[in-house]
Order: structure tokens, then C-alpha cells, then sequence
């Protein structure tokens, strides 16, 4: 066992040991860097003779002196001196309580100037010089992998070698026979493509040229929008993780848990929309994970400044202190009570201790009664008193204004004494609601995240972020362990920016009629982006890497030259001359100054205070270049010297020079609302502003710095939500989502011409991005699209001429290759034919909806300001199972759709009409005209079954809108006719003035 205060090795962290006569081993007597024989012996083998600390070389003796015998490892070391030395600060030692941590400012003295600020700038020299020794190590063993021989290897290798050798994940590939024949029918489809729009574009309809060139330009647009979504699934892949692997290895009897802490985000509003006991309930199965409790810490933001989640929250943290030890005597699962209780299950499976029914029987009352509590401060919540609330000492809430209130921060869980019915230690639990005053931009979620950010990084600052919305609860309790098999893996976290989990449902029935569960996007897509570079962010389940939330680049990722003469290649290490066309690529101007930027930001590792307390006039030139980096610092990270000094830990913990009674008032700063005014917050760092879907350009940013994600799919899912089921709201979710793509599009970080330089986007993901941003401008085309079988039918026109027995082949080829895509893509996939329909239909339902009022909307926004909403007004809805399903409600999305299914449905009327009229040479022509009119009428089905509701209950507005503008189209179409063209421009003239346009 190491002795108490004895230096350790800042190589490899254990004890430095000593010499055969009983003295402290001192490798360098100049500077007296610790470090232990081992290490000094191996940095001997690879040429490396001098210190790292102050590059003094080593004593010719120092390892030739009994060499072979073994030191003594019980007795104390005799030099007093060296057991001040200071150490690290990044020795990833995660502080877990605030009261523990203390200020060593009174250890470190010198005999002259300012020995902090000395300190503190000797271990940056040192972090810098074993960079550098890596880097060249990793060179080395790049250039010269065989030197070592095989024998010599193995006798190097320690007992616990074997275990840490053993992979935590493993890639597990697609199958070749199902790989290679769906990227064959991918390429056969293309070429397919190509020969088909060779025939259409050569083969004009002239008695209907413009009907005939509108629909060559649609599905020109759709197969450029095919392209975007099928090659970034070109390499899908699966991935298994190895939990006992990981315990084995990080949680050893006997010894300290070293699993990496985690700091877990929940965001909430409004209180009244976002029901308490559902956030309760996503906190609870927080607390109850399965996890080391001193590793766990959970942040609950609340943006409304609502007393109700206050209170909720002081309700969930007493309840918290039965229902925690519950779930972890018997693992139970899920670790939420609302829907643990709910289980339609056989609760005794697998559950032998005979005490199990009646404590869930007593825990069983003890959430109902909590339930009650809850439930009757939501009920008070209804009517705010005009006084306003006050708390329980009689003073008034700060939170009454909810766009003018302070900055509020309250630990329930975590301090002294803060244990469960057992007696067993609880997570910590912080209530935080960020500063809101007028005149000040808070950008939402956005905004809300990152003050979560600053709160943590200085009250616990875990390596590791996992946000969740308030209604996703963990399902999983072993959620948090799959994703450190992959973060905490050396050899694959070191480029893991986070690692994202598909998002799961309850309260949708088995029909999903509008496509709730997304099947198709997390188990098709994010598994063929998880081959690439990685999943994108979809703003929830997610774990972050908190170095990578700061903006800083992968520690395997090379730093870019300022300038294009270097002797060498940045990205594959050998001579310029072997790469000559990437000596010829120059980096644009924004890329070299972001990495010159991060380049400043790893340079400083000083305190604020420490420097203020100096005049700078006494520093000399390199001090200064210090104290400038320092404030690059500043106008980064803002004004927060314990936050400045968080963000050089890259292993978390709270930095030892912190006073703890400070940090709660330093806490209450950083989410100040004017904290980051001339800062790098929202723009390059943390979540990123400028879209409602902030999860996107969040991802796409750390994509472009040359982060990795991964996409992680346990066999239980890792965490649960609820769906709109709803028409009406799945409508205004699809819309939010589509507005958030053309606010990107129409941003600087739009993918089409954002993060080339460098090169550290893939072009797949790239395409990947690119189809996240341009799929709602789809609706244009799908409009026009759906409308021309319902123009065909009432003109007796139709766009495609007489086919001859190559255009037949060629339609036929078309269709099939649709078809076996999907069959291929279900195949390696294991999504249901069903899943595909509906997602199928839902795109149709969203694109001609949804979508088409994002691009307006999204165009008002951003060139004219203008900020329009579409609001949503509830119905009553039946008190059944689903009820919500068959709920109507009155908005502006529902009018397109519904006139597309009464133009279609007028348009077959007619079609047969005529063709009865005509004789039995028309219906043949009608077989084609009326297909496409079905096509348009069976996507729109659900759209049309969810509009009619259990009781045709459709609001009369909608069906009066659709109606009248289906007739204006219809009879405004026979008088014009535009797409035919068989009159002059004198008649088209004449024509319309007759009808006085």
C-alpha cells in the first residue's frame, strides 16, 4: 500500500520507490522531477537520457547501482523535501464533495517570487515536453513497429497486461451476404437512373410541355435527394460492448472505482406543459442508476424559474432516499416508478427474496402518496397568486418574473448527510435556473445547456456529459456503463466527441400510424452513419466528451500549420514530397485562426487570480506571452477563473487551488445572463446557437474539428420518451424540425460550403449533413408532384408519351430496383416492412405539410425578420387508451395535405367520368393517370384517417379551406389549361382577359 504523502510518478501514477539503501529514487537532482526507476529505465531503452521537467541529463550511474536488486517497499522515504514536490493538476482525481476540496495556496512556497505562478508554469512546460515525447514515441513506433523482438515484448508485459488488452467494444460488421448485394442494387439503380432520365429528358411531351418539364424537374430533385440519403448508408456497421470487461478492469475489488463521473443534464420549462411527476421520474431513474453514487451527478435546469419544479423537486429528493435502495436490492428495471408500476408483467419473475412483494407493496404506497403531494402542488400551481409566490420562510420566490429573476442554485442531494433509508450515500441533486433579464438574448435550449455547462465544470466538472429531455427517463440502468465501453476505451475514445443512443418510445400504439418511433432513421440510417464518422446529435440520450464541448480538437488529430511551406505532412506524418497534392491545399483563413485558437487555449494553465495579484510590468517576455494567453482564455470561456482552470482538466475534477465556500457564489456567476457577452459561447463552443435544432449543429461542428461519434444500441433500450401521437403536434414537431434544417441552410455553417478546410469531415458525412439540411425544401416538388396525377385526370393529358418496349423495360427496372432497396435495406437492418410503409407514408404526409411551411417560414425568419407562428388549439379528447391518437386540433399545417386528398379524389371522379364518356379506347390511357392518383391518395391515408377522427370530428375551418381552395384550383385549371399547349400567346392573351386576371 503506498505510504501517505509519498511522491508518485508523474509517468505512470504509481509510488516513485526506493533506492536499495533505503533513500528516496531521484531520477533528476537539478529540478527533482518524480519519477520511478521503470520509467526512467524504459525512456533509457528509447534514447531519451534527460529530464522531462527541465531537460537536464541523467546521471551516467544512476541505473548501474544494484540494478538488480529490488528496492524495499515498507520503509518511509528520508528526504522530506521531495514529498512537497508538486503534483499535476490533471491526475483525474474527480472531487465529490464540495467541502472536500481545499486550497493547497499555503503548500506550495518558494524562497523567491511568486512560487504558485512558478508551479503552475512548470507544469505546463512539463504537459508540453510529454506531448512532444509521445508524439515522437508514437513516431517512432510508426516508422519501426519490429525493432522490439517478440521475446523481449512478452517480458516487459505485467500480470495485469491481459486484462487491459481485452476490448471493451467490438465492431461487429455487416454480413457479406447482405452487404454486397443491396450496394449492388444501389449502383444498378443508379445506372438505371441515369438511362431513365437519358429517356425522359429525350422524349418531351409536346401536346403537354409544361406539365411534362415540371415533373422531369421533379424527379430529377428526387433523385438528387435519393443520392443524399442512400450513399451515407453505404457501410453500416453494428457494435457490441463487453461489461463485465469493463468491471473487471475499473471497478477491482479492494481498490478505489476508477469509472469515469458523469454529469447528467435534464432541461424543463414550464411546469404546466412539462407535468413534474414526469420530470420527477427521469430524475429518480437517474439517481437509481446503476453506477457508482460518487461518480453520479444530476442537474436539473429549470428555465422557467417555476416554484412548482422547485418544490417537485424538493418532494422527488426526500422520496428519492426510499426508492433508490429499492431498486438497487432487487434491479429492478426500469428504475423510473411511474412506469416500472405500469408494467403489464409478471413482477415476481426472477425475483426470489421473500421480503420482495411486501417491500414493493410498501414502496408501491409510498409513490402513490408522493404521486398525491405532487399532483396537489400542480393543482395549486393553476391560478398564480397576484402577490406572486413566496416560499416557505414568507419570503417572495425569485422567480415570479420569469423574464427578470436572479441566478438560483440549490444542492438537495450531495452535501453531508445526505444518505437513503439504509444509510447509503445518494448522487448529488442540484436545482439550477439560470439569470433572465430584459434586453438580453437566453436562446432557449441552447442557452439553457451551456449554463449547465459552467455550473457543473465548477461545482463537480465529470469528464463526461449525458443530457436528457424531462420526459426521457433511463430504461437501462446500465445505460451509462454501455457508453463508457466506448469513451473509456484508450484505444477508441481517444476521437469519441459522444456517444449517442437511439431514442425509444412508450404510449404508441402497434399501428404507429404517423410514424412516431422513427424506426427507420435510428436503426437504417444512424447505423450507416456509425460506419462513417459517426450518428449525428438528435438533442437527447446523448454522452458527451466535455473536452470536446470546449471546442478543443481530438488529442490523434494533428494541429494544422499556419502556413504551407512545413517540412512535413499534417495528416499522414512523412515528408511534404510524398504528398504533393496536399502540399498544394491551402486551408482557408477562418480554419487556421480557430486552430491557432486552440492552440492559445492549450497554453495557459494559470489562475486569473493568481495573476491579477501581480502587476505585469514584473513578468519578463515569456511570462507575459503567459499572462496573454490567459486572457485569450477570457474571451473564450468568459469571466470564471474556477471555470478557466476546470476546462485543463481533461479528466474532470474539481482544481485542489478551488476555496469550497466559494464555489456556489462562483456557480451563481457563470449563469449570469451577461456571462457570455464577447465570448466564444454558442458559437464555438458548448451548444451552438443559431437554430431551433441546436442538437444538429452542435454534432456537425465537433464532425468538423475531427471528432468521431458512435452510435450504441444495447439489447434493452438505454432510455425511453414519449411521442406526440398526436396529428396535430407530430405535425409541429416535424415543422420545428424542418425550420431548424433551413435555418442552418441559410446560416454560415451550412454544410454545403462550411468546415472544408482541413479536410476532417468525411464526404459521406458530409453528404449526410447535407440531406439533414436540404430534405424540407423536398415539399416543393413533392406538391407540384402529387398534383400532376389530379391535373392528368381533369386536362386528359398525361406526361409521359407512348411507351415503347426500351421505356417499358426501363419504368419496370426503375420500379423493381425501388423495391429491392428496401427489401435489401430490411434485410441487414431488421427493421419490419411495416416500419418502412409508415415512414414511407409519413414522409409524403410531412413533406406536403409540415416541411412546405418550414421553407416559408424559415425564409421569413431569416432575409425578413419576420417571425410567424402556427399555433395549435386542443379539442377534447376521449378518455380510452391512444385517446390522444383521435384528438383534433385546429392548425394551419392541415389545410395543404387535405386539399391535395380532395383535388386527387375529384381528379379520379372525373377521370372515370370521361372515360365512360369517351368508350373503351380511354381506359387505357386512364390505367396510368388514375395509378399515380392512387399513389398520392394511399401515402395520404393516414393523414386522411387521423384528419376524420373515431367520429369524423374533423374541424369544419379545415375541411371548408381545403374545399374551397380544391374548387377555385379545379375550375381556375379547366379555364386556363396552361400546360397544354395548343394556342398562340395572342389566345393566351385573349383568355385571360376573359376571365379578367
Amino acid at each position: 500500500m503506498m505510504e501517505p504523502g509519498a511522491p508518485v510518478c508523474n509517468t505512470c501514477g504509481e509510488a516513485v520507490g526506493l533506492k536499495p539503501n533505503g533513500e528516496l529514487f531521484v531520477a533528476c537532482h537539478d529540478c527533482n522531477f518524480p519519477m520511478c526507476r521503470s520509467c526512467v529505465e524504459y525512456e533509457a531503452k528509447e534514447g531519451r537520457k534527460v529530464c522531462l521537467r527541465c531537460s537536464s541529463p541523467y546521471d551516467e550511474h544512476l541505473l548501474d547501482d544494484d540494478a538488480d536488486q529490488k528496492p524495499p517497499g515498507s520503509s518511509q522515504p528520508t528526504m522530506a523535501a521531495h514529498l512537497s514536490d508538486p503534483q499535476p493538476k490533471d491526475v483525474g482525481i474527480h472531487a465529490r464533495h464540495v467541502s472536500t476540496v481545499s486550497t493547497i495556496d499555503s503548500e506550495m512556497n518558494d524562497e523567491s517570487g511568486n512560487p504558485i505562478w512558478k508551479n503552475r508554469v512548470e507544469s505546463w512546460k512539463d504537459k508540453k515536453n510529454n506531448k512532444k515525447k509521445k508524439v515522437a514515441k508514437n513516431n517512432k513506433t510508426e516508422q519501426a513497429p519490429a525493432e522490439i523482438p517478440h521475446e523481449q515484448q512478452m517480458e516487459d508485459k505485467q500480470p495485469g497486461d491481459a486484462l487491459m488488452q481485452q476490448p471493451l467494444s467490438e465492431i461487429v460488421p455487416m454480413s457479406r451476404n447482405k452487404l454486397t448485394p443491396y450496394r449492388a442494387v444501389i449502383i444498378m439503380r443508379l445506372v438505371i437512373l441515369g438511362l431513365f432520365f437519358h429517356y425522359r429528358i429525350m422524349n418531351p411531351v409536346d401536346s403537354a410541355f409544361g406539365l411534362w418539364l415540371t415533373s422531369v424537374i421533379c424527379e430529377i430533385w428526387f433523385a438528387f435527394s435519393w443520392v443524399l440519403d442512400q450513399f451515407p448508408k453505404w457501410s453500416p456497421i453494428n457494435r457490441v460492448t463487453y461489461l463485465d470487461t469493463l468491471s473487471a478492469r475499473f471497478e477491482r475489488p479492494g481498490e478505489p472505482c476508477e469509472l469515469a463521473p458523469v454529469d447528467f443534464f435534464v432541461s424543463t420549462v414550464d411546469p404546466l406543459k412539462e407535468p413534474p411527476l414526469i420530470t420527477a421520474n427521469t430524475v429518480l431513474s437517474i439517481l437509481a442508476l446503476d453506477y457508482p453514487v460518487e461518480k453520479v451527478s444530476c442537474y436539473v435546469s429549470d428555465d422557467g424559474a417555476a416554484m412548482l419544479s422547485f418544490e417537485s423537486l424538493a418532494e422527488t429528493s426526500e422520496f428519492a432516499r426510499k426508492w433508490v435502495p429499492f431498486c438497487k436490492k432487487y434491479a429492478i428495471e426500469p428504475r423510473a416508478p411511474e412506469f416500472y408500476f405500469s408494467q403489464k408483467i409478471d413482477y415476481l419473475k426472477d425475483k426470489v427474496q421473500p421480503s420482495f412483494v411486501k417491500e414493493r407493496r410498501a414502496m408501491k404506497r409510498d409513490y402513490e402518496e408522493y404521486k398525491i403531494r405532487v399532483n396537489a402542488m400542480v393543482a395549486r400551481a393553476q391560478k398564480t397568486p397576484e402577490e406572486g409566490w413566496t416560499m416557505q420562510d414568507g419570503t417572495p420566490w425569485p422567480g415570479n418574473n420569469t423574464r427578470d429573476h436572479p441566478g438560483m442554485v440549490q444542492v438537495f442531494l450531495g452535501n453531508t448527510g445526505a444518505r437513503d433509508m439504509d444509510g447509503n450515500e445518494l448522487p448529488r441533486l442540484i436545482y439550477v435556473s439560470r439569470e433572465k433579464r430584459p434586453g438580453y438574448q437566453h436562446h432557449k435550449k441552447a442557452g439553457a445547456e451551456n449554463a449547465l455547462v459552467r455550473v457543473s465544470a465548477v461545482l463537480t466538472n465529470a469528464p463526461y456529459i449525458l443530457n436528457l429531455d424531462c420526459d426521457h427517463y433511463v430504461n437501462n440502468s446500465k445505460a451509462v456503463r454501455e457508453a463508457m465501453c466506448f469513451l473509456m476505451d484508450p484505444q477508441v475514445g481517444r476521437d469519441v466527441c459522444y456517444v449517442q443512443f437511439p431514442q425509444r418510445f412508450d404510449g404508441i400504439d402497434k399501428s404507429d400510424r404517423y410514424a412516431n418511433r422513427n424506426i427507420v432513421f435510428f436503426d437504417v440510417n444512424m447505423k450507416g452513419l456509425d460506419g462513417i464518422q459517426g450518428p449525428v446529435y438528435v438533442g437527447t440520450g446523448c454522452v458527451f466528451n466535455r473536452q470536446a464541448l470546449y471546442g478543443y480538437g481530438p488529442p490523434s488529430m494533428p494541429t494544422l500549420t499556419k502556413t504551407s511551406s512545413s517540412s512535413s505532412c499534417s495528416w499522414c506524418g512523412c515528408c511534404s514530397c510524398c504528398c504533393p497534392s496536399k502540399k498544394k491545399a491551402e486551408l482557408d483563413a477562418s480554419e487556421l485562426y480557430k486552430d491557432a485558437k486552440r492552440e492559445e487555449l492549450n497554453a495557459a494553465i494559470f489562475n486569473l487570480h493568481e495573476i491579477d495579484s501581480n502587476h505585469p510590468a514584473d513578468y519578463d517576455e515569456y511570462e507575459r506571452s503567459m499572462l496573454m494567453s490567459q486572457r485569450s482564455f477570457e474571451k473564450t470561456f468568459g469571466l470564471s477563473s474556477v471555470f478557466i482552470e476546470s476546462t485543463l482538466m481533461e479528466n474532470g475534477g474539481v482544481p485542489e487551488s478551488v476555496n469550497s465556500s466559494t464555489l456556489i457564489k462562483e456557480a451563481i456567476h457563470v449563469i449570469s445572463c451577461s456571462y457570455e457577452e464577447k465570448t466564444e459561447w454558442g458559437k464555438e463552443i458548448g451548444w451552438i446557437y443559431g437554430s431551433v435544432t441546436e442538437d444538429i449543429l452542435t454534432g456537425f461542428k465537433m464532425h468538423c474539428r475531427g471528432w468521431r461519434s458512435i452510435y450504441c444500441m444495447p439489447p434493452r433500450p438505454a432510455f425511453k420518451g414519449s411521442a406526440p401521437i398526436n396529428l396535430s403536434d407530430r405535425l409541429h414537431q416535424v415543422l420545428r424540425w424542418a425550420l431548424g434544417s433551413v435555418e442552418i441552410f441559410l446560416s454560415r455553417h451550412c454544410p454545403l460550403w462550411y468546415g472544408f478546410g482541413g479536410g476532417r469531415l468525411r464526404w459521406l458525412q458530409r453528404l449526410a449533413y447535407i440531406n439533414t439540411i436540404v430534405y424540407p425544401f423536398t415539399s416543393l416538388p413533392l406538391i407540384a408532384y402529387c398534383l400532376i396525377p389530379a391535373i392528368c385526370l381533369l386536362t386528359g393529358k398525361f406526361i409521359i408519351p407512348t411507351l415503347s418496349n426500351l421505356a417499358s423495360v426501363l419504368f419496370l427496372g426503375l420500379f423493381m430496383s425501388i423495391i429491392l432497396t428496401a427489401v435489401l435495406e430490411l434485410r441487414w437492418s431488421g427493421v419490419s416492412i411495416e416500419d418502412l410503409w409508415r415512414n414511407e407514408q409519413f414522409w409524403v404526409i410531412g413533406g406536403v405539410s409540415a416541411h412546405l411551411f418550414a421553407v416559408f417560414q424559415g425564409f421569413l425568419k431569416m432575409l425578413a425578420g419576420i417571425d410567424t407562428n402556427f399555433t395549435v388549439t386542443t379539442k377534447a379528447a376521449e378518455d380510452a387508451e391512444f385517446g390522444e391518437l383521435y384528438m383534433v386540433k385546429w392548425t394551419t399545417v392541415l389545410i395543404p395535405p387535405t386539399t391535395l386528398l380532395i383535388v386527387n379524389i375529384v381528379g379520379v371522379v372525373a377521370g372515370f367520368s370521361d372515360a365512360l364518356n369517351k368508350g373503351y379506347e380511354a381506359w387505357g390511357p386512364l390505367f396510368g393517370k388514375v395509378f399515380f392518383a392512387f399513389w398520392v391518395i394511399l401515402h395520404l391515408y393516414p393523414f386522411l384517417k387521423g384528419l376524420m377522427g373515431r367520429q369524423n370530428r374533423t374541424p369544419t375551418i379545415v375541411v371548408l379551406w381545403s374545399v374551397l381552395l380544391a374548387s377555385v384550383f379545379s375550375l381556375v385549371w379547366v379555364k386556363i389549361n396552361p400546360f397544354v399547349n395548343k394556342v398562340d400567346s395572342m389566345e393566351i392573351a385573349g383568355t385571360c382577359i376573359s376571365i379578367d386576371c
